[in-house]
Parts: C-alpha cells; sequence; structure tokens
C-alpha cells in the first residue's frame, strides 16, 4: 500500500497536536482544526475528504467537554456520533483505511479487574453514549476502521487534570482529590506514536489481513485520581516548581462528595493486551510518560 496523504482532524486538541509529529515521516500531513472544518456539519466533512482525497483519515477530534455535554447533546452527537459514520462513508468510497478514537467511557466502570474489548459496554454520560454511537458508525461504514480506547489522556498540549492540579497547587495549601476512581494516565505521544507504529505497519504490509478492528490503547500501571494528582504535584515540586500544596497536602475523597453532572466510571483500566499482540508493542507504565510531559511544561 503506497501512502501519500493522510488527513488528519482535531489538529490542535493534545492528540492532534502530537499526531502532527510523529505522523509525519509517513506521507504528507493535511492537519485541520475546528477552524478548516466544523464537525457538526456533515455536508463539510465530505466536502473536506473529497477534495483532500486521502488513502488514510485520522480522527482524533472530538466533543470531549464530559459535563457540558449533559446540557449540549445535539453538539456532541453531531461531532462524536455522527462525524466518524460520515468519515468512514467517504473513506470507503475512496479505499482509504480510518483510525479513529474512543474511550474508557463506553463502559460503566462497575466491573473489577481490566475491561477487555469484549466486555459489554454501558455509558452512563451523554459522553460516553455518543462516543459508543460514533465507534458503531463507523463500523458500519467500513471495515477498514481501527478504533482505539484510552483513558486519561494527558499531554504538553491543550487542557488536562495534571496542568489543573498544578494550576489549583499554586494557589491553594490544600486539594481534595477523588480517590475510588482508577485508570492509567496516558499520554497523547504515547497514543501518536503507536498510532505512527501501526499505520507504518499497514504501508508496510496493506490492507489485505490487516488485523483492523477495536483495541485498547493506554499506558501500563493504574492509579487513583487521588494518587496522580500527589505524583504530579511531587515531580513538578521536584523539578524547581514553586507550589503552596505538598503531595500531602492532597487529601483524598470519595467520588461522592464531587458531584459532576456526567457520571465517571469508577473503573477505567483497560486491557491491552490485544493491541500489545497484534502489532508487537510493549505500552510502559503511565509515570514516565507524565514526567515527559511537566518537564516540558514546567
Amino acid at each position: 500500500m503506497s501512502l501519500s496523504r493522510i488527513l488528519l482532524t482535531g489538529k490542535n486538541g493534545q492528540v492532534g497536536f502530537e499526531l502532527q509529529r510523529a505522523l509525519a515521516p509517513l506521507g504528507e500531513v493535511v492537519a485541520v482544526g475546528t477552524a478548516d472544518c466544523d464537525l457538526a456539519d456533515a455536508d463539510a466533512i465530505r466536502s473536506l475528504v473529497q477534495r483532500v482525497q486521502p488513502q488514510l483519515i485520522v480522527n482524533p477530534a472530538a466533543y470531549t467537554a464530559v459535563d457540558k455535554a449533559e446540557s449540549d447533546s445535539d453538539q456532541a452527537h453531531a461531532i462524536n456520533a455522527i462525524a466518524p459514520g460520515v468519515l468512514g462513508e467517504e473513506a470507503a468510497k475512496l479505499g482509504a483505511a480510518v483510525v479513529h478514537y474512543s474511550t474508557d467511557y463506553v463502559y460503566d466502570g462497575s466491573k473489577e479487574g481490566r475491561y477487555v474489548e469484549t466486555d459489554a459496554t454501558a455509558p452512563r454520560s451523554v459522553y460516553g453514549r455518543t462516543k459508543l454511537d460514533g465507534e458503531r458508525a463507523l463500523q458500519a461504514a467500513t471495515p477498514q476502521h481501527l478504533v482505539f480506547r484510552t483513558s486519561w489522556v494527558v499531554g504538553a498540549h491543550g487542557g488536562n487534570f495534571a496542568k489543573t492540579m498544578l494550576r489549583l497547587a499554586a494557589d491553594r495549601e490544600e486539594l481534595k482529590v477523588v480517590a475510588d476512581q482508577f485508570g492509567a494516565p496516558t499520554s497523547a505521544a504515547l497514543i501518536a506514536d503507536v498510532t505512527a507504529h501501526v499505520t507504518r505497519q499497514l504501508l508496510r504490509e496493506g490492507k489485505q489481513g490487516f488485523p483492523f478492528g477495536t483495541y485498547h490503547l493506554a499506558a501500563g500501571g493504574e492509579t487513583s485520581w487521588h494518587a496522580y494528582a500527589q505524583f504530579v504535584i511531587g515531580e513538578a515540586i521536584r523539578l524547581g516548581k514553586p507550589l503552596k500544596a505538598s503531595p500531602e497536602r492532597v487529601l483524598p475523597i470519595p467520588a461522592s462528595a464531587y458531584p459532576t453532572p456526567a457520571a465517571r466510571p469508577q473503573n477505567s483500566r483497560l486491557d491491552t493486551s490485544r493491541l500489545r499482540q497484534a502489532f508487537g508493542l510493549h505500552l510502559p507504565d503511565w509515570q514516565p510518560g507524565v514526567r515527559h510531559i511537566l518537564q516540558h511544561i514546567l
């Protein structure tokens, strides 16, 4: 398969920003953001794909304001549920493949162990439901797709939990953070590098026999939001960042003490065995990725 042009959406997001770097050696990357194409507008999407004529579409763009989605469900549905299907339909016309990103929010978070791809989905929020609908729309539109479900994304570019904790710790001597929800902070750079690795294999081997489908993509290990916040603040102090709050002053609270419009999964742990085996990958533990990001933003 000769790949010469990649259409990348969401270029200004955490993952899209890193994908511009990671995909650059593989072909001409046509990167677009909201100003270039409104993903809530199906006609605009069709026009974009027909104009670019890509051999691969990579779609990290999404409506990610989880709480706002509860009261803005039409916009969330248009971007998260309808747009992936439209991209898939247009890709099928061109014989192109699609890489799309989804979320742990497609599960209800009640499982004891790590989620595998075949576990039953049961989203508890508008965000989770629209992301699941987007997966299904893409799957129905073309068999030549990869869906990467990820969780707790963190990057040097864009907003995220780590940056929020640093901002709060600079202003407050004490923080209260949820301690009974579990997952693995996954760096946007890791997601982008895995995407590039898999795309390279698609280039090398072609579509015939390529293991398209749905995969979990998350860093190794696990933590709670509380322990994650302690790690971020401790590392920042070690790197010389002056903060009012110390790791010891990050206090654990139950999720019930911090109600939000959208329900969060208690368990966001994803089993990545399928991805690692299919593509010969090692996924490092979450701490090195977070350390790398902190070195860039501090």
